[in-house]
């Protein structure tokens, strides 16, 4: 503002002037280049600018002609421009969990952008399990923020997806998650990644971001909170779990950024782990890209968990790690007097510097105008565009999960439910259909709004949130159930109950939503359907025991049409085919198990985390789900026994002596085997018995052999398909499971190794058995 002040006498119409000028020179809000403008000459005819040059070479240029305190401001998240190269300021973070967000302070609404399509959250798509949903929504969500950049309000990098593996069931963030299952959340991670930043070879359309590396869950439970948090994991489910989704983001997905946590890891804060950052995603999962802390996750290890005695000690450690980039000031602040100490070298600047600059060269942004270039058509007309919208419904469609549903009461008909009762806390709401990490939306379609597409409806909310404390609103709503021929319930959870800085303490309805819904459901003179909206699991056994509730659903958070989805599954228009990403625990489940503990696996004293340790009683398991049709699976061909081949070369002299039938009970390391196409394939026949069209999802699940240890998982996910049919029609579908990647378990020491001997394979209730048998081969030239 100190211009402005400084000038008063410069009257108000001639500013005007010069900004529709300028408006008009640029048309209408188009950004200008971030570098390389073709009208600067001192600029444009740089080496750095000559996009025929290879991309290292243009690198290697720009950052020789920096200053060092030039450099420094680079490694920050609000980069300062080099106004004497012709280089634009820059504000790295932008956020796009399930939709352009404004989140970050790189993406703006407002003007030509007044909002951007709100898709379901993350553990709603996640539900559909199907990839190929998860990379549309992707590629539409670039699109927009490609088109958004160009009209100057977004940046095109964006700090998503969240691939954090949801492993207590109170964790306020698992909402962002694609649930409990590595293989779920690693393919999640790479298909959304793959959506956002395009398929044009080494080039970007918008940079993506899996976050955050690793071991976090944990926001704030009991006293202990992120910030302050030292994860105790063992190298087995590090490798086993935690770190399956990053591995699979940056080695399939060919993310350009990962970013680190808050959380310490065995004492180390992630970001200053030389291990996990260089160690681990530069050099053994070769990342091609960059690594950025989360906000303050610098500044947080030095004042909060005092890692360091000096602030340049911090940020030595963190760039020595392998930070390129930290979202904060610190590194601004101390880089200089670190490198005046000797902590740290202008080179290790210059190799963080290599790692950003190259990602900000792939994104074209070292190309001159952004109208020019690749997606450079892209304006408001593709933002909240009828086809984005669209997708932003069926979405939601296939997210739901049908839980329970006595007697086929579901799907309802407009014929014989001609009143509707439409109640709860959620049964109206938009914003919390959006959850967390959302933008604003294009418009919304609430519960009610839904219904009312249908059929006539009485609304009565009965409590006035999902905390309500008081029964003053009840009897309304129990008179409203008494008086239509059906009431929808539409309860659960919101952002003041779970989200980022919240944990839940437990998972039982909050306020008095149970006793409205047992009240309600009491009361009612036609059947009850109840709706339950959460990012969470809920204990809602109280309902699954009531005669009286007909049919349950779980909406999770369905995005800004979620109410239009809701009401088509609940009318029939959809088939529901969502199945559960995660657990759902009963409330007792909890008693003695602190959220800080972070083992997965069960020991007599402790229950085990997810499906694939925690053998005790649940109210729902993952991967359940109802749909109105009648889906048979028929395994029509598979092999009996798989050969594992062996490769010589790792074996001592002693090993080679070893008969294949020595070897025949052990568990193999996938290093010694080869794994090149060794992959078990399944013909499957899935028919559809109904008289709907509907999505059956396969789920494939192995048991190891029963001989292994109690480190072995109970059973784990290593396929799933999706596959849509026409009522009364059948396919045929081949399931293709890699047989190191996804039949190996990971033993105490984190080597990864293949279990000899039968696997069960179940697919639905239908079950085969495998035998692994290892062959010692003996060529020597292989």
């Amino acid at each position: 503002m100190a211009s402005t002040a400084a000038a008063p006498s410069c009257p108000s119409t001639i500013l005007l002037l010069i900004v529709l000028l300028g408006l008009l020179r640029h048309g209408g809000g188009a950004r200008e280049p971030f570098a390389c403008d073709p009208n600067d000459a001192a600029s444009s005819g740089l080496p750095f600018c000559r996009t025929a040059a290879p991309i290292p070479e243009r690198v290697k240029d720009f950052i020789g002609r920096l200053t060092l305190q030039e450099k420094i401001r680079l490694l920050v998240n609000n980069a300062a421009g080099v106004p004497r190269l012709g280089i634009q300021g820059y504000e790295w973070w932008s956020e796009a969990l399930h939709g352009v967000s404004n989140v970050g302070p790189g993406t703006k609404f407002g003007g030509d952008f007044p909002g951007a399509t709100s898709f379901p959250q993350v553990i709603t798509t996640a539900a559909s399990f199907n990839a190929s949903l998860w990379e549309a929504i992707g590629r539409v969500v670039s699109d927009e923020a490609r088109a958004m950049y160009n009209g100057g309000a977004a940046g095109l990098t964006y700090w998503s997806p969240n691939v954090n593996i949801f492993r207590d069931p109170r964790w306020g963030r698992g909402q962002e998650t694609p649930g409990e299952d590595p293989l779920v959340a690693g393919t999640y991670a790479s298909s959304y990644v793959r959506g956002l930043q395009g398929n044009d070879g080494n080039r970007l359309k918008v940079a993506a971001c899996c976050k955050h590396f690793t071991a976090y869950d944990l926001d704030n439970w009991n006293g202990t909170d992120r910030f302050h948090f030292n994860a105790k994991v063992t190298r087995q489910d590090r490798v086993d779990t935690f770190d399956v989704p990053f591995r699979m983001c940056v080695k399939e997905g060919k993310v350009a950024s990962v970013m680190c946590s808050y959380n310490q890891v065995n004492g180390v804060p992630t970001c200053a782990d030389p291990n996990l950052l260089k160690g681990t995603i530069r050099d053994q999962w070769r990342l091609n890209g960059y690594i950025v802390s989360d906000c303050d996750s610098v500044g947080v290890f030095f004042d909060n968990q005092h890692y360091t005695s000096t602030a340049e000690e911090a940020a030595a450690d963190a760039i020595k790690a392998g930070l390129d980039m930290d979202c904060g000031p610190f590194l601004a602040v101390h880089t200089e007097d670190a490198v005046k100490k000797g902590l740290l070298t202008e080179t290790d600047v210059n190799n963080a510097l290599i790692n950003t600059v190259t990602v900000q060269m792939r994104l074209g942004m070292f190309d001159g105008a952004p109208s020019s270039q690749s997606y450079g058509n892209l304006g408001p007309k593709d933002v909240c565009s009828p086809p984005h919208q669209q997708l932003a419904l069926d979405a939601a469609r296939q997210g739901i999960v049908l839980l329970e549903n006595h007697h086929s009461t579901l799907p309802l008909s407009a014929n014989h439910h001609r009143t509707i009762a439409v109640i709860g806390p959620n049964s109206d709401v938009n914003l919390t259909m959006i959850g967390n990490y959302a933008g604003v939306a294009c418009g919304y379609v609430t519960p009610l709004e839904g219904i009312a597409r249908y059929t006539a409806v009485i609304h009565q909310k009965g409590c006035d949130g999902v905390a309500c404390t008081t029964e003053d609103s009840f009897g309304d709503a129990i008179a409203a159930a008494r008086s239509a021929d059906a009431t929808v319930l539409v309860v659960g959870l919101d952002q003041s109950i779970e989200a980022e800085t919240i944990d839940r303490d437990g998972l039982l309805l909050p306020g008095r939503q149970q006793d409205l819904v047992s009240k309600v459901a009491a009361a009612s003179r036609g059947p009850t359907v109840l709706v339950l909206m959460s990012g969470g699991p809920i204990d809602v056994s109280f309902a699954k025991d009531d005669p009286r509730i007909s049919a349950i659903l779980w909406a999770g958070y369905p995005g800004q049409a979620g109410g239009a989805a809701i009401a088509d599954v609940l009318f029939g228009t959809t088939n529901p085919a969502g199945r559960l990403p995660m657990t759902w625990y009963p409330q007792s489940y909890l008693s003695n198990l602190p959220m800080t503990t972070m083992a997965m696996r069960s020991t007599p004293s402790y229950p085990g985390r997810t499906y694939r340790f925690y053998a005790g009683p649940v109210v729902y398991p993952f991967g359940h789900g109802l749909s109105y049709s009648n889906f048979i699976n028929k395994i029509i061909k598979a092999p009996t026994t798989v050969e594992v081949p062996l490769s010589g070369r790792h074996h001592h002299h002693h090993h080679q002596s070893q008969s294949a039938a020595s070897l025949s009970s052990k568990a193999i390391r996938v290093s010694h085997a080869k794994c090149q196409n060794l992959s078990l394939v399944i013909h499957v026949d899935v028919a559809n018995k109904g008289d709907r069209d509907g999505s059956q999802t396969l789920l494939v699940f192995s048991t190891p052999p029963a001989s292994s240890s109690r480190w072995v998982p109970r059973k784990q996910l290593v396929a799933f398909e999706k596959v849509h049919l026409a009522a009364g029609t059948r396919r045929r579908v081949q399931v293709h499971i890699h047989v190191c990647k996804y039949l190996s378990v990971v033993d105490k020491s984190g080597a990864r190794r293949i279990s000899m001997g039968e696997h069960d394979i179940h697919i639905g209730d239908t079950k085969l058995t495998v035998l692994l048998q290892p062959v010692t081969e003996r060529k020597k030239n292989s």
